[in-house]
């Protein structure tokens, strides 16, 4: 029997414009803008549809406006291709899109997840101003090369491999000596290295002030069991108990996001079809670079 998989985007995927033709498109969708902005106390849409980029960017806006974006793009799935969302059989996010995974499969509701994403952007930007750090990109090289690397580039402080996302396409974290380094290695190997426009060194202990607070809140959280598997970045295997979700989210902002992982572990659980449904579609050429058969439907925010 074909099984279908949904997968939600990660930090990065945002975009002036994105989630308005859905609000202006479904009255559902209009609501959910309303009831996120009674809940973070701003105009969530209004930043959407006017910007300016600098502030949909801004970590703190960027997570909240890309779960209400894909929770938004749900309703528009199940306008499309209702019987695929209803027979959806296992889900995964990329680093912020797990909790969109975890919103959709039942374990937290709307609100929780919203509120979560946003504590977890501020607080994430917040630690990001205290060390001067950044991300890469590292193209054409393959992970035990890149590892080696790393391990040279740490006598200039803290770098890591933060993403393992397909083969030849990884993600490497840290202070900005040490990424320099990294970067020069890898370029000088044949990789080709592109920075990237986020906060600060994500997915690496640069993160660890975000750790607290973060996880405070989740420990307050209720998780239940999703009513479909939904994979974890740091472990790249379904969650288990209830009770383990706060503890692997929050490691979530310190641990490598093991994406490849994930996806494998889904193809070989059965999934034959998958939807990438938010904002972007990195997620759609990511598994093209895993198994170039597999058809991604992208259903955008």
């Amino acid at each position: 029997m074909p099984r279908t998989a949904i997968l939600f985007p990660g930090q990065g995927a945002q975009y002036v414009g994105m989630g308005v033709a859905l609000a202006e498109k479904y009255a559902s969708v209009q609501s959910l803008y309303d009831q996120a902005s009674q809940i973070l106390g701003f105009d969530l849409l209004d930043i959407c549809r006017n910007g300016p980029a600098e502030r949909i960017n801004a970590t703190d806006i960027s997570q909240p406006a890309l779960f209400v974006a894909s929770m938004a793009a749900l309703h528009d799935l199940g306008n499309l291709a209702n019987d695929d969302l209803m027979a959806c059989s296992m889900t995964a996010g990329l680093s912020l899109g797990e909790y969109t995974a975890l919103a959709f499969a039942g374990a937290i509701n709307f609100e929780t997840g919203l509120r979560l994403v946003h504590l977890r952007g501020t607080v994430m930007q917040m630690a990001a101003e205290k060390i001067p750090s950044s991300m890469s990109s590292v193209l054409l090289l393959d992970e035990n090369k890149l590892e080696e690397m790393v391990r040279q580039g740490q006598s200039r402080g803290i770098v890591r491999i933060a993403n393992y996302l397909c083969p030849g396409n990884l993600v490497i974290s840290g202070e900005i000596p040490a990424l320099e380094e990294v970067e020069t290695l890898a370029q000088a190997a044949g990789g080709k290295t592109i920075r990237l426009s986020v906060a600060g060194a994500f997915h690496t202990p640069v993160m660890d002030p975000a750790m607290s607070p973060l996880r405070d809140a989740l420990n307050r959280v209720g998780f239940v069991a999703p009513r479909i598997p939904v994979f974890s970045n740091v472990t790249g295997l379904p969650h288990g108990a209830p009770e383990s979700i706060s503890g692997l989210l929050a490691k979530q902002v310190v641990e490598p996001v093991r994406w490849e992982a994930c996806i494998r572990q889904m193809i070989a659980q059965g999934v034959d079809k998958f939807y990438e449904v938010g904002p972007g579609r990195v997620l759609a050429g990511l598994l093209k670079r895993i198994d170039r058969k597999l058809p991604c439907i992208n259903v955008p925010g």
